[in-house]
């Protein structure tokens, strides 16, 4: 008989296995959420320190507690994988792999309007300021903008994928009081 603070193996599976990632660590693969792999500071395959940057605060506006969560983490593990393993909305939306070109695009052309605009990139500026850019885009006021186009494209995609990494699992379904319910568990994280 086990107690209620020992979980069996098979509890401890189905409760992580949707959550883990395969992160590379000085040439070994390791298993984690994109909240541990940025714990762990894990190197990024395909975004750059900029991008992260403003990723993680782009994430923060639109969700607090996204940066956190391993936001950057988990789209750089999306947009590096094959595009048939890809679970980021950007995959239904992107007429051609690779999908970083988006990314990048678009938190190119977010900082670029930004410092043309507040004279600083995204992640510079005040909260206040942040959240009337995110209208802008929402709305495709953003005159200038040059990355994907329109530009409330750019918006949605990295808004589901800030919402996927937030509660798009387990415990976020917990945190957010919804019974995680499946009526076949998938094999496999997002």
């Amino acid at each position: 008989m086990k107690n209620k603070d020992t979980q069996d193996r098979r509890e401890f599976l189905q409760s992580s296995a949707l959550e883990l990632f395969s992160f590379s660590i000085s040439g070994t693969i390791v298993q984690m959420t994109p909240a541990q792999a940025k714990d762990r500071n894990v190197p990024f395959a395909i975004l750059n320190a900029d991008e992260v940057r403003t990723l993680e605060a782009l994430g923060e506006t639109l969700h607090p507690g996204a940066a956190e969560a391993g936001l950057a983490h988990f789209v750089d593990y999306q947009i590096s994988l094959d595009p048939d393993e890809c679970m980021s909305l950007v995959k239904y939306f992107v007429e051609e792999p690779p999908f970083d070109a988006f990314y990048r695009a678009g938190l190119k052309s977010l900082d670029a309007y930004c410092a043309a605009n507040f004279k600083q990139p995204f992640a510079g500026l005040d909260q206040k300021i942040r959240n009337q850019v995110v209208g802008e885009i929402w709305r495709g006021k953003t005159p200038g903008w040059n990355g994907p186009v329109p530009a409330p494209l750019f918006y949605m995609v990295t808004r589901n994928d800030t919402v996927d990494v937030l509660y798009g699992t387990l415990e976020g379904f917990r945190r957010l009081g919804v019974p995680y319910m499946p009526h076949i568990l998938p094999p496999k994280g997002w």
